[in-house]
């Protein structure tokens, strides 16, 4: 076999956002698409606050990722170099490389449901209590932290370019499933691939769908795996624990706060702090906020006097 070597400048001529730059024109088009259709069918999708906070989200998000692409593309050639193999760039390559980025993407969201510190990295994208296309924008300026997950990838030694390109197109596949305009499509579409009825479903806070649909692209995963629910209600949006915020910066930081200050109180129980149940952790605020409500004497209400005073005769 032929020695192979790829150079961080070879690399660094490629471009992880360059997909994403050319969609954005067509991804803010149908974000004005729907709005206007929402506005026209007269449904609540859109809120002025809200939409703010999700783009400032999503442009500081393409911001750090242009700052750390040196960082994460030196990983990716380190990776590379180490392996003895390479699969060629041929036709076959990208249907492997969407297979098995696909699989590690949905492991990698499930821990990020399952785990406190991932969560912290996951929580900004489900923490708006509206679904449309620019809460796809709500992506975690910390969440290349989950790098670690696709280092089995990067270990198969896919040609840099097969890997990019199946890389974005997973991205932009999110976009279109964060609507409630499109329902339920044609049944083998629905058994394969992640639709907007799935993803519904995965936002939702509902008792029956919390922690459901991780699947990125395919669907088959949760099919698999135990973690399939199929639409039945009418998804709650947001997290357990609301976040009352639309500032950006609050909203991709806040769940990052909550855990240093818990590993702060209790140092000795750090471990399973870190890596305990997001969901049971906020669900157990919830109830100490409703039991505080209650524990709070009332304030005395002002008394209205009703008597009916006897008008004094004048002498």
């Amino acid at each position: 076999m032929e020695n192979k070597q790829l150079t961080l400048e070879g690399l660094l001529q490629l471009d992880f956002n360059t997909i994403i730059w050319i969609a954005a024109p067509i991804m803010f088009g149908l974000v004005a698409l729907e709005y206007f259709l929402s506005y026209r069918q007269k449904k609540d999708l859109y809120h002025g606050k809200d939409f703010l906070a999700s783009s400032a989200i999503g442009f500081g998000n393409l911001f750090v990722n242009a700052l750390t692409k040196v960082g994460i593309f030196y990983i990716v050639v380190i990776c590379y170099n180490l392996t003895p193999w390479t699969i060629p760039h041929t036709w076959w390559s990208y249907i492997v490389c969407f297979i098995a980025l696909d699989f590690v993407r949905y492991w990698s969201h499930r821990i990020s449901h399952m785990q406190r510190f991932w969560w912290s990295t996951h929580v900004v994208h489900h923490s708006s209590k509206y679904y449309n296309f620019s809460t796809s924008f709500r992506l975690s300026w910390v969440q290349n932290l989950k790098l670690i997950f696709f280092v089995p990838v990067f270990m198969m030694s896919f040609d840099p370019v097969v890997f990019i390109i199946i890389h974005q197109m997973e991205i932009l596949y999110q976009f279109w499933i964060h609507t409630e305009l499109i329902r339920k499509l044609p049944a083998p579409i629905e058994y394969i691939f992640v639709t907007p009825s799935h993803h519904r479903v995965h936002h939702a806070v509902n008792e029956d769908y919390i922690d459901k649909n991780f699947g990125s692209t395919l669907i088959i995963w949760d099919r698999m795996f135990g973690t399939f629910k199929e639409e039945k209600e009418q998804a709650i949006y947001g997290i357990t624990k609301p976040v009352d915020s639309f500032n950006p910066v609050y909203l991709v930081f806040h769940a990052w706060g909550d855990l240093l200050r818990d590993m702060w109180k209790r140092p000795q129980k750090s471990w399973s702090i870190m890596f305990g149940s997001p969901t049971a952790w906020e669900r157990k605020q919830m109830q100490k906020a409703k039991q505080q409500k209650k524990q709070r004497p009332e304030q005395p209400k002002h008394r209205v006097d009703t008597r009916v005073v006897e008008p004094v005769e004048s002498i």
